[in-house]
């Protein structure tokens, strides 16, 4: 018999009032959870894809909190569509008993948003569902995921995340 895999919540998001991209990944693994930090595993490639979007090649080596500003200076906000969940480990697949975040509430509280991206596919399936009638209001943005876990590199991921600093630029 199996035990119930514990239950695991997202962070508060990363927004102000300028923020012009929401990236929603799903939920944070073990790593990120442990640390408390966004895209905290060593061979996650979000903050080196960032670092192109935003022409800051320094960006995966600051210190976690300088990331968060810059990405906010950036006009780029953080969250996740998963509120909690059940699930041992830290794939997608194995997230279970979903309570979703309230995606569409906190896009409406932006007054510069121009576009969600979707961290994985994962993240869009349930994002997209929660955002429903909304997706209208927003440029809707599908990227590959940036987990080790999709083992596509960088450079095929690259082009699609590149299309961020379009909303986020002028």
């Amino acid at each position: 018999m199996q035990s119930i895999p514990p239950r695991k919540s997202s962070f508060a998001p990363v927004t102000d009032a300028r923020t012009r991209v929401l990236i929603c990944g799903s939920l944070p693994g073990e790593r990120s959870l442990a640390e408390r930090a966004y895209y905290a595993h060593p061979q996650n490639q979000f903050w080196r894809l960032m670092a192109h979007v935003l022409a800051r090649e320094e960006l995966p080596a600051l210190p976690y909190d300088a990331r968060l500003a810059a990405l906010r200076d950036a006009r780029c906000g953080l969250w996740d569509v998963v509120a909690s969940a059940l699930r041992r480990g830290s794939t997608d697949a194995a997230i279970a008993a979903i309570e979703p975040n309230d995606v569409a509430t906190l896009a409406a509280t932006l007054p510069d948003l121009r576009a969600i991206a979707f961290n994985g596919a994962m993240a869009a399936k349930h994002g997209l569902r929660q955002l429903g009638a909304a997706t209208n209001r927003w440029a809707i943005l599908s990227l590959p995921s940036s987990s080790p876990l999709h083992t596509v590199g960088l450079a095929a991921k690259l082009p699609a995340w590149m299309e961020v600093r379009t909303f986020l630029q002028g």
